[in-house]
């Protein structure tokens, strides 16, 4: 294919930027799921700990049609466990002509289907494209906006709408907080996330995900500055007070 040819599928969304895909159970949503994690972020958080999937050049083009013949060869599994298709990143919503391609590549086989997305992108996300999605894992990272913009450098007002807009359209979805001793770890900091969660309807579940250290090698691969290497892992007091945070307000935490 010629670079014109290929740029033009790519505006179709008929090629995609993608890192690696993975086949896990109960981490990416319910069941055994197949995880597709595509190239390209926005946000330049702190902690990434898949710092190697921030730039869409770095992915390997693959073409929709491809993906969606991978989910179907594991429609046993997912009708077996009640999976399905994961879309994560990076930040799936980097490519939204070729994430819609494959989200309807697998509802028309009947699969569900997630994306995982800080929704700072929601706006890129077309109800038609949300018509497809089943669930949304959203990384809601801080609760303040000031916090927000020195954890992932971007502003948090577009996640906030994102998260709306999802709950407003009945759209289930599941929260993840990093938490990040010394920078998300702030009991004002939690409570506004929590606040602000616990006023999505259609929110089931919360994943407070301690900070660990497991991406600083690849930070250092790739000779990116890792500013969290002081930085110690939460403890399991601090770990149950946050959580208590969210419980306090009638959340599922886990």
């Amino acid at each position: 294919m010629g670079h014109t040819e290929h740029v033009v599928a790519v505006r179709a969304g008929e090629i995609g930027s993608m890192h690696s895909w993975e086949l896990v159970t109960a981490v990416d949503g319910p069941g055994t799921r197949l995880t597709v994690f595509l190239a390209g972020c926005p946000l330049r958080c702190l902690y990434c700990h898949n710092p190697d999937t921030l730039k869409m050049k770095d992915g390997e083009p693959v073409r929709a049609e491809e993906l969606v013949r991978r989910v179907r060869r594991y429609l046993p599994v997912f009708r077996a466990t009640g999976g399905g298709l994961t879309v994560s990143g990076g930040e799936p919503l980097m490519q939204p002509a070729f994430l819609g391609r494959v989200l309807r590549g697998a509802k028309e086989l009947g699969v569900h289907t997630a994306i995982d997305t800080s929704g700072f992108l929601g706006a890129h996300a077309s109800e038609q494209l949300l018509d497809d999605v089943d669930l949304v894992l959203m990384d809601v990272k801080s609760g303040q906006p000031e916090t927000y913009q020195r954890t992932t450098g971007r502003q948090l007002r577009p996640t906030l709408d994102f998260g709306r807009r999802l709950a407003d359209r009945g759209t289930e979805i599941w929260v993840r907080f990093v938490l990040v001793p010394g920078l998300t770890d702030a009991p004002e900091n939690v409570d506004a996330v929590a606040d602000y969660v616990a006023g999505l309807a259609t929110v089931t579940r919360v994943e407070v995900l301690p900070f660990h250290q497991m991406g600083r090698d690849k930070w250092e691969r790739l000779g990116m500055t890792y500013e969290l290497g002081d930085t110690p892992p939460a403890g399991p007091e601090l770990v149950d007070r946050v959580r208590g945070q969210f419980r306090d307000r009638g959340l599922t935490v886990y």
